[in-house]
């Protein structure tokens, strides 16, 4: 037994040592409501993200899909419903559960969010000083492990966020959400900001990650070329409900007004060949 799992056995019993991560949904959300002062932005979403699955969830700007993610990872309370990790309710979860959760999950925020005083390696240590304890040779170790995983060569380890590209930034931010090797990874809008080349080389390596380290992807974007390209089914957000879920067949099949207008209008890939 680890020295988390005995911290966990004294605070509660009913804790579970470790998250079962093998089980086949990795996610599950049920009649999930959000209100802000009058304002209700969720209104009881529904759906479950499988593991190893990318998972690409769309809406209109100010549908609430930000409200969502920051609701999933924490940092929005709920009015009602519940959100499940692996089995285990994150969103009721005691403070020592909630770390264990959160060690197995990701998150790549939509601007990278780097700390701007820190450099790349301190950036990539972050999670690993805020949860493990390991010597600062092995830390520089992963940090480096991390920066090649996503493209970067060790000479960035010592750059400031300000020396960085766009491009780079999201790379940056990409190794830091895997520091701890999560079994989850949360991507917001993983791709604006970039132009077309570097947007479809994010895609094949968020594609070439998840297949090579199993990982389960739950990816907002706008991006019509991210949602044929790398996402294996995707959840719709409208009128703070989910409405329809399912792969890309699923969408271009739909007659729902907005599906339509999205995935078949003149921007999307149907309507641009037509």
């Amino acid at each position: 037994m680890s020295i988390t799992d005995n911290v966990l056995s004294l605070f509660d019993d009913e804790a579970p040592a470790t998250l079962d991560i093998s089980q086949d949904i990795a996610l599950r959300v049920r009649n999930l409501q959000v209100n802000f002062k009058r304002q209700k932005v969720l209104k009881g979403v529904n759906f479950d993200v499988k593991r190893g699955e990318i998972l690409g969830f769309v809406g209109a700007s100010g549908a609430g899909k930000s409200v969502l993610l920051r609701t999933m990872i924490g940092l929005i309370q709920p009015s009602e419903g519940t959100i499940e990790v692996f089995g285990q309710e994150f969103s009721r979860a005691k403070e020592l559960r909630d770390q264990l959760i959160e060690r197995h999950w990701g998150i790549l925020f939509q601007h990278g969010a780097l700390f701007s005083a820190l450099t790349v390696r301190q950036n990539v240590q972050f999670p690993m000083r805020e949860y493990l304890k390991l010597s600062p040779r092995l830390l520089d170790e992963i940090a480096a492990a991390k920066l090649k995983m996503v493209g970067l060569p060790p000479e960035a380890l010592n750059k400031m966020p300000s020396e960085l590209s766009g491009g780079m930034i999201k790379r940056v931010a990409l190794a830091r959400a895997l520091a701890l090797d999560p079994a989850i990874v949360f991507l917001d809008e993983p791709t604006s900001g970039l132009d077309p080349i570097s947007a479809g080389e994010f895609d094949n390596l968020i594609r070439t990650l998840q297949r090579t380290l199993g990982l389960t992807v739950f990816m907002v974007t706008h991006d019509l070329d991210s949602l044929h390209s790398v996402c294996d089914r995707i959840a719709v957000l409208a009128d703070g409900k989910v409405i329809a879920a399912g792969p890309m067949s699923t969408m271009l099949a739909s007659e729902h007004p907005w599906l339509k207008a999205y995935f078949r209008g003149k921007r999307g890939r149907v309507g641009a060949t037509m």
